[in-house]
């Protein structure tokens, strides 16, 4: 028989403790100590245990990935073509910017052909209900719980048995098993372990919502990420117009896909073509250029800008939006050692147009030639599109994808680039 009990545990050096206390007298770290949730099995129990599910990985069988369309085809993109029966997903995002949104139009349009629960935790009933009348959602197939009690939540799983599941947010869900408020570490992780545990062994599609901290990252453990098959972030300002949704998780998709939407007074809607938005109000004027960044499975035009303005400090700044900013310092470095154009006196500013963060090192050459034509106050050749890397020897490095990245920039009516000799096309199109 398993009993569980609650012990107090230091998350820096594993030290455990009868009772919370301050400062671990292991090692001296304060405010480290987290209850956790153990069993106690019994000898007997353990020797009872049967090896019968060890088999040879040749002898699995492998069944074809069952997926679900949400009806939303940019959502689809980013989950890797539609949510995978019995995958967890997890969703994170700032306070506001539409995860909640995002999902109950999900759900709705799921539970056309699917048995869905949507459970809230921050919301009541009411308040979800006027949400969907206002977004005017079909609301007649879609079943509603609002409970922050996990023993309740998995109760109301097992009777319903939804085949797609919703979880509002994981941090306002508590255990009865620990003694700690919601939202503490030991309850995600507790909470989150059990839900992925039952939606597993029950073949349930869930969704569960996560805070996040100030610095952008997921409230809670590390191993909370851990824990999923897919994990989202929402991107964006929530004063802007447009919302970008990523995956750096995917374990039945590309990471690092991208999702655009735009939020209307109807909720948001999805933008077929990003690359038209985010490079609809570039202009021709200097320190800026357009370059075609690999995001998942296409590739993406955006608009680069830069500013070199006179500085006046000991140290002059160096500013990146969306940007990578010891990038920025390194391809400055890389411009004064090779090409003999020094910025210790100017500021540098870099923006990448629209909230897109551009992590590739594609974004090198027209960071550089953004810059120069910031400083030389030139603009750039119209109808001129640039990708490449570049490394510390100055040399200019092929990416991946190039002749996608041309053939996006020619359906835009780009037709000059400048690229590394070794994605130059080996035949010119005639179009």
């Amino acid at each position: 028989m398993v009993k569980l009990k609650t012990i107090y545990s230091c998350q820096k050096c594993g030290a455990q403790f009868p009772k919370w206390i301050g400062l671990c007298t292991e090692c001296g770290a304060w405010n480290t100590i987290v209850e956790e949730a153990v069993s106690t099995v019994n000898i007997k129990t353990i020797a009872s245990f049967s090896l019968q599910n060890i088999t040879l990985l040749s002898e699995v069988k492998v069944n074809s990935e069952e997926r679900i369309l949400t009806g939303i085809s940019e959502f689809d993109r980013v989950l890797g073509g539609g949510l995978v029966v019995g995958s967890i997903v997890l969703v994170g995002g700032d306070p506001g910017i539409g995860k909640s949104t995002l999902l109950l139009e999900t759900l709705c349009n799921l539970a056309k052909n699917y048995k869905s629960l949507y459970v809230s935790g921050e919301e009541s009933p009411q308040q979800v209900a006027l949400r969907a009348r206002r977004l005017e959602l079909p609301q007649d197939r879609l079943q509603l719980l609002a409970e922050t009690n996990l023993e309740r939540i998995i109760a109301a799983l097992s009777k319903e048995q939804p085949q797609v599941a919703v979880i509002d947010s994981v941090q306002t869900i508590y255990s009865e098993i620990l003694q700690s408020a919601p939202g503490g570490v030991g309850q995600v992780r507790e909470c989150a372990a059990q839900l992925v545990r039952y939606a597993k062994q029950h073949n349930i599609a869930l969704f569960i919502v996560g805070h996040v901290t100030k610095e952008g990252t997921l409230a809670g453990p590390r191993v909370l990420e851990h824990m999923v098959d897919c994990v989202l972030y929402f991107e964006g300002e929530r004063d802007g117009k447009y919302r970008i949704i990523r995956a750096t998780k995917n374990r039945f998709g590309a990471v690092n896909e991208l999702g655009v939407f735009a939020m209307t007074d109807k909720g948001l809607r999805e933008i077929t073509n990003p690359s038209a938005i985010f490079i609809s109000g570039c202009k021709n004027t200097p320190g800026s250029v357009v370059m075609v960044t690999w995001e998942g499975s296409r590739p993406l035009l955006v608009e680069v800008q830069a500013l070199v303005d006179e500085s006046y400090l000991a140290n002059p700044r160096r500013v990146t939006v969306g940007l990578e900013q010891n990038r920025l310092s390194m391809l400055l470095a890389v411009l004064h050692r090779h090409g003999n154009i020094p910025t210790y006196q100017h500021d540098v500013f870099v923006n990448i147009v629209g909230g897109v963060k551009v992590t590739e090192t594609a974004a090198d050459l027209a960071v550089i030639l953004a810059v120069l034509s910031s400083m030389k106050n030139r603009p750039l050749r119209e109808k001129l599109v640039v990708f490449g890397e570049v490394g510390l020897g100055g040399e200019v490095r092929p990416v991946q994808g190039g002749q996608e990245r041309l053939q996006a920039a020619l359906k835009h009516g780009f037709n000059v680039a400048i690229i590394p000799k070794a994605n130059a096309p080996k035949k010119v199109s005639p179009d």
